[in-house]
């Protein structure tokens, strides 16, 4: 098996299903209104998997009561081995409840069963093997292009207008893998949902730990500045002078930032690994900028770096002529 992200590629089927008596997955998917709330729980939920929205690549999604079977490609290694971790240690089934109940708008959580299959192996029987599961992932290839529906879903998802003018990820990825309808043993649910009757919740994530708005101007040693967005040239000279350090500036940022949530920031570590600090803490800042759209603000990044003792990376970024403070 090939360990090049270049060369490594494969497939699985993940299987979900609702024990709730009063929801029924593959009904909800079927409702054109309910399906992109569906589509965002799954997509928001593979990427906390992954640590990252290209870590997976979701070809299609079928519904065959009583569960949705979800069709996945894995293009890198060691995305599919964080997404197998999560899996084993229900990371993955806890953040597709969680984000189900915020895009359907529920009270509580709905209970859910998964299994994973690739090809005929039942991945679950063997889920501690995690070299023997990338294996199995492994050999099964994609060979069909990414389903017209999914990539619709994509690009409405992208466009949604989220509340306090928060962006979702940005550009997902495609490909292919083959439609197989494989069986599961989950228990079959009869009864139609009864509970999710109400008109379909607008698409508004309101992020309860969100810092408060910030105001115009900010205060860094005595000196009042512009609270701006962070510029491409701030983001450059972060990736170059941050060192080290890009993982604790991270934590800081993680403050009201989903994207940076654990085990991103361990995530993106591993996976740039091989690029080393200056793409580590680039893509770190690319994905603050990202989720944050116009709250990912100069205010913030100094406030992170100065709470990491990296003054003089902060004077740089405000133009103030260096002192004698060391980072």
């Amino acid at each position: 098996m090939g360990d090049s992200h270049a060369t490594w590629m494969g497939s699985a089927y993940l299987f979900v299903q609702s024990t709730s008596e009063n929801v029924l997955l593959p009904k909800l998917y079927g409702n054109p209104q309910r399906k992109p709330n569906v589509f965002k729980a799954l997509k928001l939920a593979l990427a906390d998997s992954t640590g990252s929205f290209h870590g997976v690549d979701m070809l299609k999604v079928y519904c065959s009561d009583p569960q949705l079977i979800v069709q996945l490609k894995f293009s890198v290694k060691e995305n599919c081995r964080r997404f197998l971790q999560s899996y084993r240690e229900g990371v993955l089934r806890d953040a597709l409840q969680r984000h189900l109940q915020v895009s359907l708008a529920l009270s509580s959580r709905i209970p859910l069963q998964t299994e994973l299959k690739a090809g005929a192996e039942k991945l679950d029987a063997m889920i501690r093997e995690e070299e023997r599961c990338l294996e199995c992932i492994f050999g099964e290839k994609p060979n069909r292009l990414r389903d017209e529906e999914i990539t619709e879903l994509e690009e409405s998802l992208k466009n949604l207008n989220f509340c306090r003018g928060e962006n979702s990820d940005k550009s997902f990825s495609s490909l292919d893998s083959s439609p197989q309808s494989p069986s599961s043993s989950l228990p079959s649910l009869n009864s139609p949902p009864s509970s999710l009757n109400s008109p379909p919740p607008s698409y508004c994530f309101v992020e309860n730990s969100r810092p408060p708005p910030q105001s115009d101007t900010f205060t860094f040693q005595g000196q009042q500045f512009v609270n701006r967005k962070i510029t491409y040239e701030d983001h450059q000279k972060f990736a170059k002078l941050v060192s080290k350090k890009w993982k604790q500036v991270g934590r800081s940022l993680q403050v009201g930032c989903r994207a940076l949530r654990d085990p991103a920031i361990d995530n993106l570590a591993l996976e740039y690994e091989r690029e080393g600090l200056y793409e580590q803490a680039y893509q770190l800042l690319r994905r603050f900028m990202e989720s944050e759209g116009k709250r990912a603000t100069i205010q913030r990044l100094v406030a992170a770096l100065e709470e990491n003792g990296l003054i003089s990376l902060a004077e740089e970024l405000l133009g103030i002529p260096q002192g004698d403070n060391n980072s």
